[in-house]
């Protein structure tokens, strides 16, 4: 017989038992009333389905990088599916959509500066990735064609060469060349702070075609032969000011990496920016093919192929052939001119800065 001590133990272990079952009893209740499984595990799995992710965090769940940011896009003729993006780096090739009867107006921070086309909110791929919570929206505005023509934008292309720390300048035919880096400084302060709007080559490309409005206060920056001042004394200014520029690399003599995220690395040929038998340059002396498979090697080794700079400014018919044969869309001469709606795409105009010219010389060419 068991003593009153172990009658008071098994009593309290079956009411334990008894309140463990209950508890059970009432969760398996609960979940089988809602709908919910029992299982922890399981619950969770439930809550998955239950709260799907959107495509947005679906993008950023599969990049499984602490850098990644979904693109949405919100307006009229955006893109149904986000785009991802890296927030150590600009904007890479933000969609241009069409419409009939309409002149896409650019991407936008929030859907009141679309409205407006407030430029300082206008984004593209001059701008680095800012995000929060790895995602970011970005609202589309829209231009009447006859806005676009009334815009009468003239883009400059800005057309540098090689640098010097001498305010006196270098000697030599080549003087011409070198822009005083103090100039330099003070122009790009200049586009920095004033408004400037600074377009891609696809967004160039677009305008040309009547398909994107461009604001008349645009400009490109653009360097030829990625010569060692470029990278030493006007790459930094390039950083410090946050302004986008194309630096045109001859790419049998140079690969270098870009120097700064502001810097896009485009073709000047990959071996033509040589005299050919006429003394005059490859370029009007070559074949289209090996034109091609020149800027094919060039396009190889940058990994891009959007727009050459001619070598000298050389080009005829042939060339432009060849660039077209090597998936190029587009080609700039050191002709002098603006480019507008229509402009020739293989032979786009320059704005040519050259040793003393300062910062009132650019505001009299570009404002």
């Amino acid at each position: 017989m068991a003593s009153g001590g172990k009658r008071r133990r098994i009593g309290v272990a079956l009411i334990v038992c008894g309140a463990v079952l209950l508890a059970g009893g009432a969760a398996a209740a609960f979940a089988w009333v809602n709908r919910v499984p029992a299982d922890p595990l399981q619950r969770e799995g439930f809550a998955a389905l239950e709260h799907p992710l959107t495509p947005a965090q679906q993008l950023v769940a599969d990049a499984d990088d602490p850098l990644a940011c979904a693109v949405t896009f919100v307006g009229e003729g955006a893109p149904e599916a986000p785009m991802l993006q890296r927030q150590d780096a600009l904007y890479q090739m933000l969609p241009i959509p069409v419409q009939d009867g309409r002149v896409f107006g650019g991407w936008y921070a929030t859907q009141a500066d679309a409205a407006a086309f407030i430029v300082a909110a206008r984004v593209n791929g001059a701008d680095p990735v800012v995000c929060a919570d790895q995602q970011v929206e970005l609202f589309a505005g829209w231009k009447s064609p006859e806005e676009n023509v009334a815009e009468n934008a003239q883009i400059p292309i800005l057309m540098y060469h090689q640098f010097t720390a001498d305010p006196e300048g270098e000697s030599g035919w080549l003087r011409g060349n070198y822009a005083y880096i103090g100039d330099f400084e003070a122009q790009m302060n200049h586009i920095a702070t004033t408004g400037f709007y600074l377009p891609t080559w696809d967004e160039l490309g677009a305008f040309i075609d009547g398909r994107l409005f461009l604001p008349a206060h645009s400009v490109i920056i653009t360097d030829d032969d990625a010569d060692q001042t470029w990278f030493d004394l006007a790459v930094p200014v390039v950083e410090k000011h946050g302004v986008l520029t194309t630096s045109f690399m001859v790419t049998a003599y140079r690969q270098d990496p870009p120097p700064s995220i502001y810097v896009l690395r485009r073709s000047h040929t990959h071996d033509m920016h040589q005299a050919g038998d006429d003394g005059k340059g490859r370029m009007v002396n070559w074949t289209a093919e090996q034109i091609a498979a020149d800027l094919s090697a060039s396009a190889g080794v940058l990994g891009v192929s959007e727009v050459i700079a001619y070598p000298f400014g050389h080009h005829n018919d042939t060339a432009k052939q060849g660039v077209t044969q090597a998936g190029f869309e587009m080609a700039r001469t050191i002709e002098p001119g603006y480019v507008e709606i229509g402009t020739d795409k293989l032979a786009l105009p320059v704005v040519r800065i050259d040793y003393g010219m300062g910062l009132d010389s650019l505001i009299r060419r570009i404002g």
